[in-house]
């Protein structure tokens, strides 16, 4: 059996067998990466252009946005690719990138969220203190955090993966390099425990964070249904609702693909889940946000409406 020094490349899985659906699904990828190339890239253009968005929200919004582009373009670019020319193959190199790379994005990306609430949770529970606690530089500052945090953790988890002897071959059962999946061909199992210890303490992070965030929320909704001003209870829910929405996909997401029951598990149902967690949430994400906030809509519809002409 190969070891790890021998490895130069892995065989990825993919979604079809017969070359129609490869291509099939190459037109499907496509589309979904230029659908959200262009959401993402509409609030990107919004945030940056509408003086009105420059506060600490849209901030935040305009760095969640940037990661769901770098999730999404770490995965989908190479299954598209494999999908067009018929091939499995990765670089070791390239399979190193994107657990470096999808790690770093969806750790920042959690961090980020957090944030988010935390932001709202000063906005609507101590409005008086807003500007003093969420300055321009105390924004800065904690989005570099989100990101420097993101980027440590994905280093330590590739670094960690990586140097693993492997000795089960080098078939990857999913379309993309996934840890779960690179453990399986370690044959240490020492080395095997202390990679899933790191994951240990990645999901006791994972928790505290949604533990804050549903505090959060829990104090949020106090506020807001204490609000007198039916306009107020509306105006504070437009700007929680859009980021609880997205906090619950990549949530849910993310909880599905990795606490489901092995019984229920499968080879395919393992590649739809770990779609639906690396795709569609940086998909949908700006949908949710250009539907949900009335601020953000109004200044996408201008954009829209204004492009043709200029």
């Amino acid at each position: 059996m190969p070891n790890s020094s021998s490895i130069t490349e892995f065989l990825l899985l993919p979604f079809a067998d017969t070359r129609e659906l490869q291509l099939l699904h190459f037109a499907l990828f496509l589309a979904i990466y230029l659908a959200a190339l262009l959401g993402n890239g509409l609030i990107l253009t919004a945030v940056a252009c509408d003086h009105r968005l420059h506060t600490p929200i849209y901030f935040f919004l305009l760095n969640l946005t940037l990661l769901d582009l770098g999730c999404i373009s770490t995965t989908l670019p190479k299954a598209m690719a494999n999908s067009l020319w018929d091939t499995k193959d990765i670089s070791y190199q390239g399979c190193a990138s994107q657990v470096l790379f999808l790690i770093s994005f969806f750790d920042a990306e959690y961090s980020l969220i957090t944030i988010m609430a935390c932001d709202r949770y000063v906005a609507i529970c101590k409005p008086l203190h807003y500007g003093t606690l969420l300055g321009s530089r105390a924004c800065a500052q904690m989005a570099a955090a989100a990101w420097g945090s993101g980027f440590l953790h994905g280093v330590l988890n590739m670094a960690n993966t990586f140097s693993l002897p492997l000795c089960q071959g080098n078939a990857v059962d999913q379309f993309f390099c996934e840890i779960p999946q690179i453990l399986k061909l370690s044959c240490s199992d020492s080395d095997y425990h202390r990679e899933h210890a790191v994951i240990g303490f990645s999901l006791c992070v994972f928790f505290c964070c949604f533990v804050f965030i549903l505090l959060s929320y829990v104090q949020i909704f106090r506020a807001v249904f204490r609000m007198p001003s039916e306009h107020g209870r509306h105006k504070a829910s437009s700007t929680c609702l859009p980021h609880l929405d997205v906090v619950s996909l990549f949530l849910s997401t993310i909880m599905f693909a990795h606490l489901k029951p092995t019984s229920i598990s499968s080879q395919s149902l393992d590649l739809v889940v770990s779609f639906l967690y690396s795709v569609v949430p940086p998909t949908v994400n700006p949908l949710i946000y250009s539907m949900r906030n009335q601020e953000l809509k109004d200044t996408v519809r201008k954009l829209s409406e204004n492009f043709p002409y200029e």
